[in-house]
């Protein structure tokens, strides 16, 4: 985890993306998928941008979040079938397919995971406990789904333009790999990183 003071994390975090970003979009393998694969992002920056000065998240949530974002825009700039070091990864397993898009799924499991625990313990009456992990894997496969459900949308509106967003490679049970992943991201976070969290959690909440 990176230890920043609050003035700093905005600034550093807007350098990080910036780069990332304009790295790519240079030249994206469909710029469509790019705008589709990145659009969470462009969201999330200025949200960060404005919650920072009176709500600030603690530095895990904080960097957890600035690097699912660097898994979302090197996703974008190749397509996630067409990532280079999925390439390497598929090799060295023997794996039928590209797996980069089950490292960016099982993101979606494992930071939402942090942040919900962070947003229900600061804000709402659970503590530590069984119906804190519940929720903390619940809200993240519920915006799995509703991703799912996105992207179904998307193939709807934009017929074969969305092959590459949907990155299925031919797999016909992607939609339930994709969820159950986010469903392990999110209970695999939670019983790592609970213990550090709630110490990050401590210096910018000591009340949570």
């Amino acid at each position: 985890m990176i230890a920043t003071s609050l003035r700093s994390r905005p600034i550093l975090l807007s350098v990080f993306w910036a780069v990332a970003l304009l790295w790519s979009g240079w030249a994206p393998f469909d710029r469509a998928t790019w705008m589709m694969e990145v659009a969470p992002v462009l969201i999330a920056w200025p949200v960060l941008w404005i919650t920072d000065r009176r709500h600030p998240l603690t530095d895990l949530a904080f960097w957890l979040i600035a690097l699912h974002g660097l898994i979302l825009m090197v996703g974008g700039a190749y397509s996630y079938a067409r990532v280079p070091a999925g390439f390497v990864v598929q090799e060295w397993l023997g794996l039928a397919r590209n797996p980069y898009d089950r490292l960016g799924h099982f993101a979606q499991g494992f930071v939402p995971a942090i942040l919900a625990r962070e947003l229900f313990l600061r804000t709402s009456p659970l503590r530590r406990g069984g119906w804190l992990f519940f929720v903390g894997v619940a809200a993240p496969l519920a915006f799995s789904a509703f991703y799912e459900l996105l992207e179904w949308w998307a193939a709807l509106a934009s017929g074969e333009a969305a092959t590459d967003f949907l990155g299925t490679q031919g797999d016909v049970w992607d939609t339930q790999w994709d969820m159950f992943l986010a469903l392990v991201g999110a209970i695999v976070a939670q019983l790592l990183l609970a213990r550090l969290h709630d110490r990050s959690l401590a210096r910018v909440a000591p009340g949570a």
